[in-house]
Protein backbone atom coordinates (compact mmCIF):
# COMPACT_ATOMS: atom_id res chain seq x y z
CA UNK A 1 0.00 0.00 0.00
CA UNK A 2 1.73 2.84 -1.07
CA UNK A 3 0.91 6.56 0.71
CA UNK A 4 2.13 9.45 1.19
CA UNK A 5 2.85 12.80 4.05
CA UNK A 6 -0.23 14.53 2.48
CA UNK A 7 -0.50 18.57 2.52
CA UNK A 8 -3.04 20.77 1.15
CA UNK A 9 -1.74 23.19 -1.58
CA UNK A 10 -0.77 26.38 -0.13
CA UNK A 11 -2.11 29.46 -1.64
CA UNK A 12 -0.94 33.09 -1.82
CA UNK A 13 -3.23 35.71 -0.21
CA UNK A 14 -0.49 38.06 -1.15
CA UNK A 15 2.71 38.76 -2.38
CA UNK A 16 3.81 39.76 1.20
CA UNK A 17 1.40 36.58 2.84
CA UNK A 18 2.17 33.52 0.88
CA UNK A 19 0.18 31.07 3.03
CA UNK A 20 -3.37 30.25 3.44
CA UNK A 21 -4.07 29.02 6.96
CA UNK A 22 -6.37 26.25 5.35
CA UNK A 23 -3.95 24.59 4.89
CA UNK A 24 -2.75 24.40 8.51
CA UNK A 25 -6.26 22.83 9.32
CA UNK A 26 -6.28 20.14 6.44
CA UNK A 27 -2.53 18.72 7.09
CA UNK A 28 -4.02 17.51 10.95
CA UNK A 29 -7.46 16.39 9.52
CA UNK A 30 -6.31 14.52 7.02
CA UNK A 31 -3.41 12.68 8.39
CA UNK A 32 0.20 12.72 8.28
CA UNK A 33 0.79 8.92 6.12
CA UNK A 34 4.33 7.38 4.46
CA UNK A 35 5.09 5.36 2.49
CA UNK A 36 6.41 2.44 4.51
CA UNK A 37 6.52 -1.38 5.17
CA UNK A 38 3.33 -3.37 5.26
CA UNK A 39 4.02 -4.22 8.91
CA UNK A 40 3.99 -0.72 9.77
CA UNK A 41 0.59 0.33 8.52
CA UNK A 42 -0.96 -0.55 11.32
CA UNK A 43 0.84 1.02 13.88
CA UNK A 44 1.31 4.59 11.90
CA UNK A 45 -2.78 4.85 11.29
CA UNK A 46 -3.36 4.95 14.84
CA UNK A 47 -0.53 7.90 15.39
CA UNK A 48 -2.61 9.44 12.73
CA UNK A 49 -6.05 8.76 14.22
CA UNK A 50 -4.56 10.20 17.75
CA UNK A 51 -2.99 13.33 15.70
CA UNK A 52 -6.73 14.03 14.28
CA UNK A 53 -8.16 14.73 17.60
CA UNK A 54 -5.11 16.34 19.28
CA UNK A 55 -4.89 20.26 18.61
CA UNK A 56 -6.94 19.91 15.76
CA UNK A 57 -6.59 22.16 13.05
CA UNK A 58 -3.13 23.33 13.89
CA UNK A 59 0.37 22.61 12.41
CA UNK A 60 2.52 20.49 15.09
CA UNK A 61 6.06 20.99 15.04
CA UNK A 62 8.42 18.36 16.35
CA UNK A 63 11.88 18.42 17.78
CA UNK A 64 14.63 14.81 16.99
CA UNK A 65 15.59 13.83 20.20
CA UNK A 66 18.72 11.98 19.23
CA UNK A 67 21.76 9.66 20.59
CA UNK A 68 25.32 10.14 20.73
CA UNK A 69 25.95 12.47 23.52
CA UNK A 70 24.81 15.99 21.75
CA UNK A 71 22.62 18.01 23.45
CA UNK A 72 19.49 17.63 21.31
CA UNK A 73 18.07 19.55 23.80
CA UNK A 74 19.12 22.79 22.09
CA UNK A 75 16.15 22.02 19.63
CA UNK A 76 13.30 22.12 21.94
CA UNK A 77 13.59 25.49 24.05
CA UNK A 78 13.50 28.13 21.20
CA UNK A 79 11.09 26.45 19.22
CA UNK A 80 8.05 27.88 21.02
CA UNK A 81 9.07 31.83 20.77
CA UNK A 82 9.73 31.23 16.73
CA UNK A 83 6.09 28.93 16.74
CA UNK A 84 4.72 32.40 18.69
CA UNK A 85 6.45 34.81 15.95
CA UNK A 86 5.23 32.71 12.96
CA UNK A 87 1.66 32.35 14.25
CA UNK A 88 2.08 36.03 14.70
CA UNK A 89 3.78 37.19 12.04
CA UNK A 90 1.58 34.74 9.14
CA UNK A 91 -1.64 32.78 8.06
CA UNK A 92 -0.26 29.66 8.99
CA UNK A 93 -2.03 28.11 12.38
CA UNK A 94 0.94 26.50 14.29
CA UNK A 95 0.89 24.91 17.51
CA UNK A 96 3.26 26.63 19.46
CA UNK A 97 3.74 23.62 22.03
CA UNK A 98 6.49 22.11 20.02
CA UNK A 99 6.78 18.00 20.66
CA UNK A 100 9.67 16.10 20.82
CA UNK A 101 10.17 13.35 18.94
CA UNK A 102 12.57 10.28 18.43
CA UNK A 103 13.20 8.87 15.04
CA UNK A 104 12.73 5.58 16.27
CA UNK A 105 9.16 5.97 17.50
CA UNK A 106 6.11 6.35 14.59
CA UNK A 107 4.98 9.23 15.54
CA UNK A 108 7.51 10.70 13.57
CA UNK A 109 4.75 10.44 10.52
CA UNK A 110 2.58 12.57 12.11
CA UNK A 111 4.69 15.59 11.86
CA UNK A 112 5.21 17.52 8.33
CA UNK A 113 8.26 19.34 9.83
CA UNK A 114 10.93 18.14 12.16
CA UNK A 115 13.85 20.09 13.40
CA UNK A 116 17.28 18.94 14.66
CA UNK A 117 20.04 21.04 16.46
CA UNK A 118 22.70 20.92 18.95
CA UNK A 119 26.38 21.16 19.89
CA UNK A 120 28.40 17.88 19.21
CA UNK A 121 27.36 14.07 18.34
CA UNK A 122 25.17 12.81 17.02
CA UNK A 123 24.43 9.07 16.20
CA UNK A 124 21.15 7.49 14.43
CA UNK A 125 20.73 3.44 14.64
CA UNK A 126 20.30 1.81 11.03
CA UNK A 127 16.67 1.84 12.21
CA UNK A 128 16.23 5.77 12.70
CA UNK A 129 18.22 6.19 9.50
CA UNK A 130 15.60 4.26 7.71
CA UNK A 131 12.50 5.63 8.66
CA UNK A 132 14.13 9.27 8.29
CA UNK A 133 14.58 8.04 4.84
CA UNK A 134 11.25 6.92 4.19
CA UNK A 135 9.71 10.05 5.79
CA UNK A 136 11.58 12.47 4.05
CA UNK A 137 11.03 10.88 0.64
CA UNK A 138 7.09 10.62 1.16
CA UNK A 139 6.77 14.24 1.89
CA UNK A 140 8.65 14.90 5.30
CA UNK A 141 11.10 17.79 6.02
CA UNK A 142 14.27 18.26 8.15
CA UNK A 143 15.67 21.23 9.14
CA UNK A 144 18.98 21.07 10.84
CA UNK A 145 20.81 23.97 12.38
CA UNK A 146 24.66 23.87 13.64
CA UNK A 147 24.73 25.49 16.95
CA UNK A 148 28.53 24.89 16.76
CA UNK A 149 30.34 21.45 16.26
CA UNK A 150 27.68 19.16 14.69
CA UNK A 151 28.35 19.44 11.45
CA UNK A 152 31.14 16.79 10.87
CA UNK A 153 28.56 14.42 12.96
CA UNK A 154 24.95 15.49 10.91
CA UNK A 155 26.92 15.09 7.92
CA UNK A 156 28.13 11.62 8.52
CA UNK A 157 24.84 10.38 10.26
CA UNK A 158 22.74 11.75 6.93
CA UNK A 159 25.03 9.49 4.50
CA UNK A 160 23.64 6.55 6.62
CA UNK A 161 19.81 7.83 5.62
CA UNK A 162 20.87 8.86 2.00
CA UNK A 163 24.58 7.15 1.25
CA UNK A 164 24.16 8.27 -2.48
CA UNK A 165 23.17 12.07 -1.40
CA UNK A 166 25.35 14.37 -1.22
CA UNK A 167 24.41 18.19 0.87
CA UNK A 168 24.75 21.11 -1.58
CA UNK A 169 24.99 24.95 -1.53
CA UNK A 170 22.06 26.62 -2.05
CA UNK A 171 22.31 29.78 -4.31
CA UNK A 172 21.24 32.80 -2.93
CA UNK A 173 18.24 32.89 -5.51
CA UNK A 174 16.94 30.01 -4.17
CA UNK A 175 13.05 30.12 -3.25
CA UNK A 176 13.64 29.67 0.57
CA UNK A 177 15.70 32.98 0.91
CA UNK A 178 12.50 34.76 -0.48
CA UNK A 179 9.69 32.80 -0.07
CA UNK A 180 8.01 35.23 2.43
CA UNK A 181 10.78 37.46 3.67
CA UNK A 182 13.94 38.60 0.87
CA UNK A 183 16.98 37.46 2.16
CA UNK A 184 18.93 38.57 -1.02
CA UNK A 185 22.46 37.43 0.42
CA UNK A 186 21.43 33.72 1.43
CA UNK A 187 21.35 33.07 5.44
CA UNK A 188 22.01 36.06 7.79
CA UNK A 189 24.78 36.14 10.59
CA UNK A 190 23.10 35.27 13.82
CA UNK A 191 26.04 34.01 16.05
CA UNK A 192 30.06 34.52 14.79
CA UNK A 193 31.63 31.46 15.78
CA UNK A 194 34.50 31.22 13.46
CA UNK A 195 34.64 34.24 11.51
CA UNK A 196 33.10 32.21 8.63
CA UNK A 197 30.34 32.99 6.60
CA UNK A 198 26.66 31.56 6.93
CA UNK A 199 26.49 28.45 4.54
CA UNK A 200 23.09 27.23 3.58
CA UNK A 201 23.03 23.51 2.70
CA UNK A 202 20.35 20.88 1.41
CA UNK A 203 19.21 17.72 0.13
CA UNK A 204 17.01 17.05 -2.30
CA UNK A 205 14.74 14.06 -3.31
CA UNK A 206 13.03 13.92 -6.76
CA UNK A 207 14.04 17.55 -7.60
CA UNK A 208 11.93 18.44 -4.14
CA UNK A 209 14.40 20.15 -1.29
CA UNK A 210 13.89 17.46 2.07
CA UNK A 211 16.55 18.28 3.99
CA UNK A 212 17.85 21.95 4.80
CA UNK A 213 20.95 22.63 6.94
CA UNK A 214 22.45 26.04 8.19
CA UNK A 215 26.15 26.35 8.95
CA UNK A 216 28.19 29.38 10.62
CA UNK A 217 25.01 31.52 11.51
CA UNK A 218 22.65 29.24 14.35
CA UNK A 219 19.82 30.63 13.30
CA UNK A 220 17.84 28.69 15.72
CA UNK A 221 19.89 30.45 18.88
CA UNK A 222 18.25 34.07 17.34
CA UNK A 223 15.11 32.37 18.55
CA UNK A 224 15.61 32.40 22.48
CA UNK A 225 14.48 34.63 25.15
CA UNK A 226 16.39 37.98 24.55
CA UNK A 227 18.38 37.25 27.92
CA UNK A 228 19.73 33.91 27.01
CA UNK A 229 22.60 35.53 24.17
CA UNK A 230 21.62 39.01 24.57
CA UNK A 231 20.81 39.15 20.71
CA UNK A 232 19.36 42.99 19.84
CA UNK A 233 15.99 42.79 18.56
CA UNK A 234 17.12 42.94 15.02
CA UNK A 235 19.09 40.30 15.48
CA UNK A 236 16.41 38.44 16.86
CA UNK A 237 13.66 39.50 13.94
CA UNK A 238 16.27 38.63 11.21
CA UNK A 239 16.17 34.94 13.01
CA UNK A 240 12.96 34.61 13.20
CA UNK A 241 12.11 35.70 9.88
CA UNK A 242 14.43 33.44 8.31
CA UNK A 243 13.24 30.40 9.83
CA UNK A 244 9.00 31.53 9.35
CA UNK A 245 11.33 31.28 5.61
CA UNK A 246 12.34 28.16 5.91
CA UNK A 247 8.91 26.59 7.64
CA UNK A 248 6.41 28.58 5.09
CA UNK A 249 8.87 26.80 2.44
CA UNK A 250 8.58 23.60 3.45
CA UNK A 251 4.93 23.69 3.81
CA UNK A 252 4.38 24.61 0.39
CA UNK A 253 6.57 22.11 -1.26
Amino acid sequence: MRTHISRTGALLHTAALCILAHFATEQVANGQTVNIQARENASIQAVQEQATTSNAGLLRIAAVKYAGGGDWYQASTPLPNFLRYVRNNTLLQVDTRPDVIELSSDKVFGFPFLFLSGHGNIVLSDEEAQRLRRYLQNGGFLYVDDDYGLDEYIRREMKKVFPEKSFVELPFDHEIYHTHYPFPNGLPKIHEHDDAPPRGYGLFHEGRLIVFYTYETNISDGWESPEVHNDSPETRETAFRMGTNILIYAMMH
